[in-house]
């Protein structure tokens, strides 16, 4: 313990009414691991609303087609909407809130995401509630970005992946429970209660956030936000060596991913009754995948993305056999929601180490060049199906993509290793 000399009886001390000085990275996991904890599990309440909205609008387009007054194929282009929120919101977001504290920032997305689905659910005509879902869409990848990099401050350095995985928790969680129980209420209470309830969660998660979210600094001890030091991510090579090799992996896995009901009910001749459980072992390998994925990247980060990498490929490789039966569709699907997700805490990680001072806009961009990949995945698979392939297949030819991101993170590492080898020479 440390004592003080007292101040000078004709000098009474002065009471502060400044705010704390804000945390930085580890500062407060280490002595408050409790503290630590509810803040990680607001931030996950966070991913699970978001995980909810995106998946269960998926199983509830015939409903909104018929509420809305459109077809099916034209509901769709609200899943797009959503998308393309993503894509635009996470850079464009990142950059021009570079100076806005990060605790503030995550606030003020949550509420643009409760409000963006509230304007869902009051939505009475199509067009209004094609830009609701994009507005909705804006904050997600600027929130899981940030949300990783809070998530990285409230924790020792070598938790950091753990603490990126819980909050990725929350989304795969979502394709368990709150998918199946939204889908539920909207085929029960009409599709807007999916909406109301995915609003309800974001109140939620903003009165959690406010509640055990500490103001925490992220980066470098010499960065100074701005959207210079954001933008200054864009020239590091290793960024860029790790967002592509993201986006082509993940790319494979959607390739099968996107066509996984009528694949298995093909395949291993499940019922659509079975489709919801093969959905929730999805979901069931993922949480597994991103649990697993981030206590192996705080031991080693390089080997983990490696061998995620690789277990991508075999699970791809190996799917239209595996899943022939529905014993083998069942373990096929936890093992290709797992094989992607136990590489995404470290792949976040590698993009915060790569990044810099641009922190908030590279991790921002991951969540963006995903949505991406899954665009280029069901573009892919369905491109073999239309060549008139049979559902075994896309799995088969996609497995290209995760041997092209092996490819790419190797010439990036070998890069990065050279890099090295001459500083130090």
């Amino acid at each position: 313990m440390t004592t003080t000399t007292p101040a000078p009886a004709a000098t009474p001390p002065v009471a502060t009414t400044s705010a704390p000085a804000p945390l930085r990275f580890g500062s407060l996991g280490g002595d408050r691991p409790a503290r630590a904890g509810w803040a990680l599990f607001a931030l996950a309440v966070g991913g699970f609303a978001i995980g909810t909205t995106e998946f269960a609008s998926m199983g509830l387009l015939p409903q909104i087609a018929a509420g809305v007054g459109v077809s099916i194929p034209t509901a769709g282009s609200l899943i797009s909407a959503y998308a393309l929120g993503v894509v635009v919101g996470a850079p464009l977001i990142a950059v021009l809130a570079a100076r806005i504290p990060r605790r503030r920032l995550l606030l003020a997305l949550m509420l643009v995401f409760a409000l963006g689905n509230a304007a869902s659910a009051a939505a009475s005509s199509f067009g209004f509630l094609l830009v609701a879902r994009f507005v909705a869409g804006l904050p997600h990848g600027a929130y899981f970005g940030v949300a990783s990099l809070v998530a990285a401050a409230l924790v020792a350095p070598n938790r950091r992946a753990s603490a990126v995985a819980r909050v990725m928790l929350g989304l795969t969680v979502a394709n368990v429970v709150g998918v199946p129980l939204a889908t539920w209420a909207g085929q029960h209470l009409g599709w807007p209660a999916l909406y109301v309830a995915v609003a309800v969660l974001a109140v939620l998660c903003l009165v959690a956030m406010a509640s055990f979210v500490p103001p925490v600094r992220v980066g470098p001890a010499d960065a100074v936000a701005s959207v210079r030091t954001e933008l200054g991510a864009l020239a590091r090579p290793q960024v860029w060596f790790a967002l592509v090799t993201g986006m082509v992996s993940f790319g494979g896995m959607f390739a099968t991913y996107s066509y996984i009901s009528p694949t298995v009910m093909t395949l291993a001749g499940l019922s659509e009754g079975g489709v919801v459980w093969i959905l929730a072992m999805f979901g069931i390998g993922s949480t597994v995948g991103t649990l697993l994925g981030g206590r192996l990247a705080d031991r080693a980060l390089v080997p983990t993305l490696l061998g995620g990498l690789v277990g991508i490929g075999v699970v791809l490789a190996t799917f239209g056999l595996l899943a022939t039966t529905p014993v083998g569709a069942f373990v096929a699907v936890f093992l290709l929601g797992a094989s992607g997700s136990l590489m995404l805490p470290a792949l976040q990680t590698r993009l915060m180490d790569a990044a810099a001072g641009g922190q908030s806009l590279a991790a921002a961009l991951n969540h963006a060049t995903l949505n991406i990949a899954n665009a280029l995945g069901a573009w892919l698979g369905g491109a073999v199906l239309a060549a008139g392939y049979s559902y075994a297949w896309p799995s088969r030819v996609s497995v290209v993509l995760p041997v092209l991101g092996l490819i790419v993170f190797s010439v990036g590492l070998a890069l990065q290793r050279r890099e090295r080898a001459a500083t130090s020479g």
